[in-house]
């Protein structure tokens, strides 16, 4: 279980923060969030992350801009888009970082659909046949479910993965908030177990490599993309037990981007504390 992690005052600071809200696992930024400057890294920062996470054992992954989109219809934006995204990597291979969390992308424009998937495919392909020998991995989200996203629900990665022909090096971060956004009522009782049963159907079993365990301020189906805190939402808590129990889930990292409640960490720290006991009951 771990955390999405400030790094305010240098990457290595993000091993304080784990520390200090009992994370096993650690997810960052290395460029801002929403803008596509390409900042290089400090060696000495990066050398003191690569350490402190093998010296935790702790799995780190980089989620890339929220600007991201593949397919898009600006040819600009597909290739800042595709920058970042080299950029994300090679920050992963300096750091030790074991995966690249993307967003899966939109269309934006009526009709673009076709043509986004290819866009996909083309910038895809390459950076797959890259990290295939070896290095972090890159993981599609999909989104919450507005403005024409090309993977929202759990069967829009079937044309998405046949882009780029099943690609084995790429994996899927399974967001709980995303899903539920998306409209799959993940509060039924077994509404959980049947997406994830439904994930592995559709991409393969060992396809998910990264949970986002993110409550929801909204209702399912909404296609609005507002975390709240573990068993605080809409979603509560059985979803979240459902989750762990899951076999697919069996050892891929959990992390939480609900809110932190400050520096301190608290939201986290309760966050990581609810699913650990939720895991020893599963």
């Amino acid at each position: 279980m771990g955390a999405h992690s400030p790094t305010t005052g240098g990457l290595a600071t993000a091993l304080s923060y784990v520390d200090r809200v009992g994370a096993g696992a650690l997810q960052v930024y290395v460029s801002n969030s929403r803008g596509w400057a390409l900042p290089p890294g400090d060696p000495e920062q990066d050398r003191a992350f690569r350490a402190g996470i093998e010296e935790r054992d702790t799995p780190a992954y980089i989620h890339a801009s929220l600007l991201v989109n593949l397919g898009s219809p600006t040819p600009a934006t597909v290739e800042h888009s595709v920058a970042t995204l080299r950029h994300a990597l090679a920050r992963g291979r300096a750091t030790g970082a074991a995966g690249v969390v993307f967003h899966a992308g939109q269309a934006v424009d009526p009709g673009h659909f076709d043509n986004a998937l290819k866009q996909v495919r083309e910038a895809l392909l390459p950076l797959l046949d890259e990290t295939a020998a070896g290095g972090p991995q890159l993981l599609v989200e999909p989104s919450a479910g507005g403005g024409r996203c090309l993977a929202a629900r759990i069967g829009d990665l079937a044309p998405y993965l046949d882009a780029v022909e099943h690609h084995p090096a790429l994996g899927v971060c399974f967001d709980t908030c995303h899903i539920w956004a998306a409209g799959h009522d993940l509060a039924t009782p077994g509404g959980t177990a049947a997406a994830l049963d439904e994930l592995v159907a559709v991409a393969g079993a060992g396809r998910l490599r990264l949970v986002h365990a993110n409550d929801s301020k909204d209702g399912c189906g909404s296609r609005r993309d507002r975390h709240e805190n573990v068993a605080a939402g809409t979603l509560g808590r059985a979803p979240f037990a459902e989750l762990l129990a899951h076999p697919a889930v069996a050892g891929v990292p959990v992390i939480v981007e609900t809110p932190s409640e400050g520096a301190a960490g608290t939201g986290h720290a309760r966050d990581i504390a609810t699913l650990a006991t939720l895991a020893c009951r599963s």
